[in-house]
């Protein structure tokens, strides 16, 4: 994923039927015989199939320790030295840490590896040391720091600071850095990020050359600067708003959110917490003791594992468990079928699920309190239709008390082999909160070319009153966001569009000049943005415009907050930002155009 460098201190039977006379013999013949049979008193019942366990070991590829555990640090070296540079690799890793302290360790992430503490505060489980992300296996470019997480645990850092220097899919998550976060590679060089919620960082943030991040319910000792597109809803110490120079765009409070589920102890048991809806929020939820909310036991979970199939899981859950994703690979030949309120659907470890024969991944019903959470979604070789569906089509329920969510749940086309899906994400339940996720049509890898990895579209939002909180979405065919609900709302979005297309009329859209990047349709009449962001870099034609970035109906009630568009060194061009508003880029300097507020 090439990006034009920043400014920093340097620098996816029938059988035979019988004929009839014989047929009717043996009726005629075997008629008392089958009248015994079916009377009551000689009935076999049907045997019920055999319950499935809940709870059990979280399998070989979950790494839990405690504070005696011998060579902790040598284990974690050798998890790192399998997924540094690991991109579309198979490996999955959970890191997961008791509560108690750990001296002298750096925990040294890379793909497909989550850390976390099993305490119920993040202050539970304390590390002296860092929970590191580095860019030297690709010579201190950060760009492609995909697919980490860090989670629920207190850091020391050995020199006073944290270096966390990803990009996108590597979210930082009930985190407290009793020191300094430094966001970009040591050199300074290329970041393209990032995503923290529900942490606290006591020191200064430095996000130096990251071009973009978003910062929810959280608070911070300080923002050292900003490039292109630095949001915060709810954020305790962030910087005033003052868009486009710099470019803060800041909420004092997020609207709705509910955290992630998480994996704890409590003694010796697993639970699951569930942590409650906020309004309004503000800071951590933890700050002032044990966070509010409810958990779940193990043993209402079923723990899968790799090799378990599709009906497996449904039957768990027609069963009225839970499901808890082990890390690892889970090939699907029918939907996974969340069809009961309040269901949680955990993945550990960047658990994926590829759909195969053209199949739907994941499908819930219209119900109140869905969690899905912390797993991605690769598309397979055949087209489907769509990867995961929130509710079904015509979906009208209110969900306001208990809303569904989707955290961390990321969605890739292509990159680890061929893969093509038409839509990535449909959102048809109403009030569903969309935490975080990335929804990529993969841009390098196996498998990557204008049609070999088609994918039209990347979410669609058909309910109505969606929020969306950290939305990042790139490279789609057409266009990246459709929206027809009404009362949506967008804190935070991120965007390049195609890099692939092979000339100006692959994306022509009728008599628009491509397909915007995000796109209200044209019958909704409320609908607000804050802090959205669209690049370009058509490096195949260079000479590609694109007219916009986005495209909303021009009425009152639709709303957006601090647009920008960036043609990334000249690869392309935008001529407007929304509509027809905004300067046009030009040259190749790299300036984003943007418009403060629209209409």
């Amino acid at each position: 994923m090439p990006r034009i460098p920043t400014d920093g201190p340097d620098s996816g039977r029938s059988a035979p039927a019988r004929r009839a006379v014989l047929g009717a013999m043996a009726a005629t013949a075997a008629a008392p015989a089958l009248l015994a049979l079916s009377s009551p008193a000689s009935a076999t019942p049907a045997k019920k199939p055999r319950a499935l366990p809940g709870g059990g070991d979280l399998g070989p590829n979950v790494i839990v320790f405690d504070p005696s555990a011998p060579n902790i640090q040598g284990r974690l070296d050798e998890v790192f030295r399998q997924q540094e540079s690991a991109q579309f690799g198979t490996g999955r890793y959970a890191l997961l840490f008791k509560p108690g302290t750990y001296n002298g360790l750096n925990a040294q992430l890379g793909f497909y590896t989550s850390i976390a503490g099993l305490g119920l505060s993040p202050d539970d489980t304390t590390i002296n040391g860092d929970v590191t992300v580095d860019a030297g296996w690709f010579n201190g470019n950060a760009t492609q720091n995909f697919w980490r997480s860090a989670e629920n645990l207190a850091l020391v850092p050995v020199n006073g600071t944290n270096r966390w220097a990803v990009a996108q899919a590597a979210p930082f998550r009930r985190m407290h850095v009793r020191g300094g976060l430094n966001l970009a590679p040591n050199g300074y060089g290329w970041a393209s990020g990032g995503y923290i919620a529900d942490s606290r960082i006591d020191g200064q943030v430095g996000p130096y050359s990251q071009q973009q991040w978003y910062t929810r319910d959280s608070s911070v000792g300080g923002w050292v600067n900003a490039v292109w597109n630095m949001v915060f809803s709810g954020v305790q110490g962030a910087p005033a708003q003052s868009f486009p120079n710099p470019p803060y765009t800041t909420l004092d409070t997020t609207p709705v959110s509910r955290e992630k589920p998480f994996l704890y102890l409590n003694g010796s048991e697993y639970r699951v917490f569930l942590p409650e809806k906020r309004t309004n929020a503000r800071g951590t939820t933890w700050g002032s003791g044990t966070p509010r909310g409810s958990s779940l036991s193990l043993s209402q979970f079923y723990v899968a594992k790799p090799g378990v199939t599709a009906a497996t899981l449904n039957a768990a859950l027609a069963q009225g468990l839970h499901l808890l994703l082990t890390p690892g690979i889970y090939h699907l030949d029918r939907p996974i079928e969340v069809n009961r309120a309040n269901t949680v659907v955990l993945g550990l470890g960047y658990a994926t699920l590829i759909p195969d024969n053209g199949v739907t991944a994941m499908k819930t019903a219209d119900v109140d309190g869905v969690r899905l959470a912390g797993f991605l979604i690769d598309a397979g070789p055949v087209n489907s239709a769509t990867l995961l569906e929130v509710g079904p089509a015509g979906a009208t329920a209110n969900h306001s008390a208990n809303p569904t969510t989707v955290q961390d749940v990321f969605v890739r086309i292509g990159g680890a082999g061929p893969g093509k899906a038409t839509t990535s994400m449909v959102i048809n339940s109403r009030h569903t909160i969309v935490d975080h996720t990335w929804i990529w049509r993969a841009d390098h890898g196996t498998g990557v070319g204008w049609e070999t990895n088609r994918a039209d579209y990347g979410i669609r939002v058909n309910g109505d009153d969606v929020l969306a909180t950290g939305l990042f979405v790139e490279h789609f065919n057409k266009y990246d966001v459709q929206w027809y609900g009404q009362r949506g709302r967008t804190i935070f979005f991120q965007n390049e569009k195609a890099y692939d297309a092979p000339n100006q009329a692959a994306i022509q859209n009728g008599s628009v000049k491509g397909y915007a990047a995000y796109k209200v349709a044209d019958s909704v009449t409320t609908h607000e943005g804050w802090g959205l962001g669209s690049y370009c870099y058509y490096n195949v034609d260079p000479t590609i415009v694109q007219h916009h970035g986005f495209a909303a109906p021009n009425v009152p009630g639709v709303k957006f907050h601090d647009l920008l568009v960036v043609s990334l060194g000249g690869n392309g061009q935008y001529e407007r930002v929304i509509n027809d508003t905004g300067s046009p880029t030009s040259g190749t300097s790299t300036v984003p155009s943007t418009v403060v507020s629209y209409p």
